[in-house]
Order: C-alpha cells, then structure tokens, then sequence
C-alpha cells in the first residue's frame, strides 16, 4: 500500500498542498485554493481599515486546509504533513483556540494582523528605543512586522480586546493546534519574530501580560500531534498523519532545494523576500542583517535572516495599477518581454525597493517607495524595469552586508514563485551581484520543503540532509553575469545605496504617513 507525504505553503493571498509519494519521492499531485477575504482592507460591516493596515480572516485558513487536505489525502494513507506559513502574521485567541474574530467581526484588532501590517510600526520604534538584551540578535532593533510591536498595539488601542485575548499566536501554530488539537508553538516563529530564547524565554515589560499569552515553543522538526479525529472525519486522511510544528514560509523551502549545511544564500523570492544564511557555529550579527538563531529552520543550524518587505507584490501593484492586457499573466508577458529588450540605464530612472517598508538595513516599515529621474519622455516599460532593478539592489545590499562581515558565500540560490516564473528577474539579479546565481528546478518548493519538515518529525527520515535527497531538488539552472552590464549597475546601486543612507529621504516618507488631506 502507497503512503504519502503532504506540505501546506500558506502564503499572503492563497494557500498552496503538495501530495508526494513516500516511497519514490515523486509529486503526486498539488492543490492551490484562494482565500476567500484575500488581504482585508476593509471589515465585513464595510468599515474600511486605515493607511497601513493588512489583516486576514483566520477562518479562510481553515477553509483552504479543508479544501487542500481533502483533494490531496481523501482515501489515502498520510504519513505526515509539515506546514510553512507568511510571519509574522499573529492573532488574538481565546483560550480554547477560538479566533477573537469570530466573537468580535467588528474590531480590526480582533484579527490576524499580517506580516505586511505596517501600523504598528510606531510601537517597535517605542520597544527598540528602550533596549534590552533581547535585541542583541536582531541588530539593536525589531520591526513592527514582528509579534511583539503588533501585541503592543493591541494593548495600547483595543484594550477591551487585549483582556479577553488568551492566546496571542502566529497564524501558523494556531492552524497547527486546529489540525490535531494541540498548542505546540514553533521554535523559528518564536525566535525570529517574538525574539524568543532558551536560555531567557520571550523578553519580559514589553507588553502588559503577554507572557501569559503565549507558550514554550518545540523545535524544528518536532511533531506536534497527529491529525485529530475530527479532521481525519473532514478529510478522509489514514495513516499517522503526523503534523509538524510550523516553519516560516520562506525558511520551510531550505531542505527542498539542498540548502541544509554551511555556505549557501538562499533568497525566497515572492511577495516578499528572504534571504538565509545557514552557518555551523555562531557568528556575530551583520550590522543590518535582521537577525540570527539556532535550531529555528534547521536543526543544529544558525540560520541568519534578512530580506525585502515588499518584493512580488511591488510588480504585481504596478501591473495591476497600469494593465497591458486583459489579465495580469498577459500584461506581465508584455512588460517583461520589453523590458527584456532595455539596455540596462537606458530608462535613466533609478528606484527604492521601499514598497512595502524596508527591511534591510533599517527595519522600518514606515518607510515606502520612491522613483527618481522622471522625465516626459519616461514609459511605463521603463518604469517596471526600474522597479525590477531595484529590487535587485535591495538584494545586493543584503549580500554586500554578509561580505563586509567575511561570511563565505560559496552559492547564491534563488527559488520560489519569482525564481521559477521570473527569468529576466533573475538574469538582472546576476547581473547586479556580478556573479552566478542557482535556480532549482523542482515544483512547488515551499510545500515541498514543508513535506520534508513533516517526514523528519514523523521520523521517515533521520535528518534535513537525507529529507533533502529523497524528496527535494535534483537539478539547478544556472543563470550567469553579463560582464558588459556591470558598468550601468555599478553607478546605479552606488546611487542607490546613497540614497538609501539619506535621513532627508527617509524623514520625507515618513512625513507622507501622516500628511492630512485637506
């Protein structure tokens, strides 16, 4: 009898399964399902939700666990599933597991508050001002991205919703504890985003009470419990069906593509991106780099992180914003096959990848983008070509930080949806770093990885490095420097950096937040 292995990937606006075959390590078939509020902006009453807001309904994440589970495991034999999921992306619970949304559908602040909710920002300002050791690993300072500025604002603006909040938890564990009817909290969303250690806990003043909201998390690679009674009923899953403590989405992907020992940078490129550094023994924190921790993406491992706040979605608005076609596909192909033809510095444009806030180097999601050298002879090609480049420049900086702090970088792998979908993305990406750069080529990494996550805790495999050769990937495509572009991106991502240095830039931006129309 065929067992089975199943990974969820539960992203910004859709969740996305993988069904692969224990045994011969082949994917036997995926399943993607939207959410049905997508990213909210508004409330159910219509209420619509202010500047720099972005929630989500908990309740659309059972509905695609439901929908996914069952088209991939009805009828048969699961022997695990692993879970990564989009953090920091926290909500109020009771104590009992029950979302504060259903109870108040009228309070913003009784929903899960996204990675990209940017309006608690002011909070982390307030928490990094004060210091404590807890910041040691994270470069002095948190972002209003993370569980604790977003805990914070809770308290201070919906107080009532705070007391009755029990549970404060990452979207991820909370589906983990609705899939087999516990609460076991992971070790990568604790320690990247709630700054949590073994040696002090989580850090202790910041928020009146949130220690009691929250609990010890387990390991990568733990199991959590296997799929409870109820959801085997919904599903028509057998087997263990061991669930897996939950990963971070962008580092759930590293077993999938081989990225389980020292040397490799990993960038996740999708609405967001993040890049990885695994490394044996600790070293000090990059200035500028987010952060560092040990056993939270893979075992035995210091996994150091950074990345780019706004990264797919940055072209994505400005296609949808300015359509060539019909459909989002057909205007990308336009776009990106004249931009193609651009020489690089032919737009004489030059832009901030700031769109969704930044990330590196100054963890600050207050911040947002900018496009510079405008002229009446500017295109809309020329734009999106801009922004592509930008987007690399904001990568170049995170390796550039690695380097300055003597990391050996031996191989920079690129992967998920941007990477796979994205080929001038990534040539352009080669071309501003000045060196080659990796693609694996294997379908759905993500939930692949986050199978691989299942298989160790259910104990298929005995570690990262035999899940990865067994079910991850095989083959790599090579994407090399164009040496004649060097010049162009040279003076460009000068000007970029310099531009990223400016205080008046920065104060400008912020001052847009709280401009007041009329």
């Amino acid at each position: 009898m065929s067992t089975y292995l199943i990974g969820l990937d539960y992203g910004t606006e859709s969740a996305r399964g993988v069904l692969i075959d224990a045994a011969s390590g082949e994917q036997v078939a995926s399943h993607a399902h939207p959410y049905r509020h997508g990213v909210m902006t508004s409330l159910p009453d219509g209420t619509r939700l202010p500047p720099l807001w972005a929630l989500q309904d908990a309740d659309d994440y059972i509905e695609a666990a439901g929908e996914i589970l069952s088209r991939l495991g009805r009828g048969r034999a699961v022997e695990a599933i692993g879970l990564g999921f989009t953090a920091s992306s926290p909500m109020p619970a009771t104590g009992a597991g029950v979302p504060l949304s259903r109870i108040h559908p009228g309070d913003p602040h009784a929903y899960v508050k996204l990675w990209k909710h940017g309006a608690a920002q002011p909070y982390a300002d307030a928490i990094n001002a004060g210091g404590g050791a807890f910041l040691d690993n994270f470069g002095g300072k948190l972002s209003g991205e993370w569980l604790l500025a977003k805990a914070a604002q809770i308290a201070d603006e919906a107080p009532e919703i705070w007391r009755e909040t029990e549970r404060f938890i990452e979207a991820g564990d909370w589906l983990v504890w609705q899939l087999c009817g516990r609460e076991a909290r992971s070790l990568g969303f604790a320690a990247y985003k709630a700054q949590y250690s073994e040696a002090l806990g989580y850090p202790e003043g910041i928020v009146p009470g949130l220690a009691g909201r929250l609990s010890s998390p387990l390991g990568i690679g733990s199991a959590a419990g296997g799929l409870s009674a109820a959801w085997r009923e919904r599903t028509g899953i057998s087997g263990a069906a061991v669930v897996a403590v939950a990963v971070i989405d962008s580092h759930v992907v590293l077993p999938a593509i081989g990225a389980v020992s020292t040397g490799a940078l990993v960038g996740a490129l999708g609405t967001s991106a993040v890049y990885l550094f695994l490394n044996r023994d600790f070293r000090p924190l990059p200035p500028g780099i987010e952060g560092v921790a040990r056993d939270g993406s893979i075992r035995d491992l210091w996994c150091y992180e950074a990345g780019q706040a706004g990264f797919g979605d940055t072209l994505a608005w400005f296609v949808k914003a300015f359509p060539r076609a019909p459909t989002q596909a057909g205007s990308f192909a336009l776009y990106n096959g004249e931009a193609a033809a651009m020489a690089p510095g032919a737009n004489h444009l030059l832009a901030l990848d700031w769109w969704n806030g930044n990330r590196v180097p100054l963890a600050d999601s207050g911040l947002s983008g900018l496009l510079l050298g405008l002229k009446t002879d500017t295109t809309a090609v020329g734009i999106y070509r801009a922004l592509m480049e930008s987007l690399c420049f904001g990568a170049r900086t995170v390796l550039d930080l690695f380097e300055a702090a003597d990391f050996s970088i031996e191989r920079v792998i690129l992967t998920s949806g941007l990477a796979q979908n994205n080929p001038l993305l990534v040539q352009i990406m080669a071309d501003v770093f000045e060196r080659s750069v990796e693609v694996p080529e294997i379908a759905n990494p993500t939930a692949v990885g986050a199978a691989i996550h299942g298989a160790v805790a259910a104990g298929l495999v005995p570690d990262y490095a035999e899940g990865a050769a067994r079910f991850g990937a095989r083959r790599f495509t090579p994407y090399r420097p164009n040496p004649g572009h060097a010049p162009a991106y040279r003076t460009l991502y000068r000007n970029y950096r310099a531009l990223c240095a400016d205080d008046t830039v920065r104060r400008a931006l912020h001052d847009l937040n709280i401009v007041i129309p009329g």
